[in-house]
């Protein structure tokens, strides 16, 4: 039932809880960890109620869903439903002082008000070949399968990541992407994939907000390369056309539009925002895409991960790491350990983790790259993702979740912090990329994975552990071979960075 309230801003908000005036985003985010760790009766749902210090303490919890998700096959799909049920349940949608919960308002509001506006780029017809611009180079050929190697050998990406952008070069026809609808929710977003699918002739459905600089930028993209763009477009009282949709506030009337095409989606979550809104986008893009999923059963999904979360990683991965710890350099080793001894074990914890055995008679690993830094709210707008794709798939749906490299976009390197760790993260030999070699290689892995039908991605292909979905394809950086946990190391990574930056 909806009911009156006073004042309360429109669009998807947090719940208020009973007895407070204000929403509390650390109490809604427990409450949906709490659901997902109760659905598999973890000992950890107790001291989660009553945790006193979430801002500093969040990693443990968000380690024990991985840990608990390895344990069992059936537990990943199960943790996915209640924890995204309860995310669900727990969400508001406000509008004209009523509020309702965004499950009712999503089946209930059935206006759509959007016209569609289509431009065609005028730009060659020919496909533009696929290449990684790289450190002021433009990787192709023999240079590209070079670099493809040289990642993998220095363990930046994934042997099966490495393997995908082989068969990426192997096959120049897959990049026609003229028979495609690509639906990108934060299209204008730095490390999108636009610019690549402006080239490759895609049919791309752009959503991001009524802001006429975006839109400028989206438009002249569109316009250099072969693409077509469609975009939702709404008469103004002033009775101008305005360009694009708030997927905060206009989220039933998304799903509503995008209802209306006839044509297969594939629908992209790319759209980022800071803090607490996160969150709320990631709810919103995952309340848009299991709308339109319900009546358009053959579309697929797609989200970008990032590398500084909490994964499950194969037994090689974890043997390579103890093979790291090894093979330090005595000074190395030497001096680590001290600064750990001082720093009452602060700095520089040794990543040893041991194996976790499930019960497809396989063992995984943790890899824990949280970066306190980003805060609770990050990490649970990209649970929530992790969590949707996982039931996407148990239900048949293609699905594409990959892990992005760290990557300097506007949003990572104004943290002066992570600014600098980024530029001293080599000296743990971990590779940031600038956004336009993420870009390249991101929208080149989404090409692979709607091609290639032995991708994770297929819902027909077995997998040995529903988690195998997002340890496919990552390209980590090598941040899931560094030795040290990587946020007790950050601290040098920045310092160092900060040096350099400075002499």
């Amino acid at each position: 039932m909806s009911r009156k309230i006073q004042s309360n801003p429109d669009g998807i908000q947090f719940p208020i809880p009973s007895g407070k005036k204000f929403p509390s985003t650390t109490h809604t985010a427990k409450q949906i960890l709490k659901s997902a760790l109760q659905s598999v009766d973890s000992p950890f749902v107790s001291q989660l109620a009553s945790e006193k210090n979430w801002r500093k303490n969040y990693p443990v919890y968000f380690q024990e869903l991985v840990k608990t998700g390895i344990e069992s096959v059936d537990h990943p799909a199960r943790i996915a439903k209640q924890g995204l049920d309860t995310a669900k349940a727990l969400f508001n949608f406000n509008r004209a002082e009523k509020s309702d919960t965004l499950s009712h308002a999503m089946i209930n509001i059935k206006d759509q008000p959007f016209e569609k506006f289509i431009l065609k780029g005028t730009g060659s017809s020919t496909i533009e070949p696929w290449f990684i611009p790289y450190n002021g180079k433009k990787l192709q050929g023999a240079a590209l399968l070079q670099q493809i190697d040289l990642w993998e050998q220095q363990q930046v990406i994934e042997p099966c990541h490495a393997k995908a952008l082989r068969l990426l070069h192997e096959h120049p026809e897959w990049f026609d992407l003229s028979a495609r609808t690509m639906v990108l929710f934060g299209a204008a977003s730095e490390a999108g994939p636009l610019s690549w699918l402006a080239k490759w002739r895609a049919n791309i459905v752009a959503i991001d907000l009524p802001n006429p600089a975006i839109w400028e930028k989206i438009t002249n993209t569109v316009k250099q390369g072969n693409a077509t763009l469609i975009a939702p477009q709404i008469r103004t009282a002033n009775n101008e056309q305005q360009l694009g949709a708030n997927l905060l506030t206009q989220t039933p009337e998304i799903a509503n539009w995008l209802n209306t095409f006839t044509e297969t989606l594939d629908l992209a979550g790319i759209a980022y925002l800071d803090g607490e809104k996160h969150v709320r986008v990631s709810i919103a893009m995952i309340s848009i895409m299991e709308q339109v999923s319900r009546l358009k059963t053959d579309s697929s999904i797609m989200f970008m991960l990032t590398p500084t979360d909490i994964y499950a990683i194969p037994k090689a991965v974890v043997q390579s790491v103890q093979q790291n710890i090894k093979q330090r350099p005595m000074l190395e080793k030497l001096l680590t350990k001290s600064i750990h001894g001082i720093s009452l074990a602060n700095f520089f914890k040794p990543n040893i983790d041991q194996l976790i055995t499930s019960d497809n008679g396989q063992q995984y690993g943790i890899s824990d790259c949280i970066v306190i830094e980003q805060g609770p709210n990050y990490a649970l707008a990209k649970r929530l993702q992790q969590w949707f794709a996982i039931s996407a798939r148990a239900r048949g749906q293609k699905t594409v979740i990959n892990i992005a490299p760290s990557t300097t976009t506007h949003s990572v390197v104004k943290n002066p912090i992570l600014k600098a760790a980024f530029s001293g993260a080599d000296l743990f030999k971990v590779e940031t990329f600038s956004p336009e070699t993420t870009n390249a290689i991101m929208a080149a892995l989404w090409v692979h994975d709607l091609n290639n039908p032995e991708s994770a991605t297929n819902p027909e292909k077995e997998l040995a552990h529903p988690l195998e979905l997002i340890m496919e394809n990552a390209n980590h950086g090598g941040l899931w071979h560094v030795p040290y946990l990587a946020r007790t190391a950050l601290p040098f990574a920045a310092a160092y960075g900060w040096v350099r930056e400075k002499f």
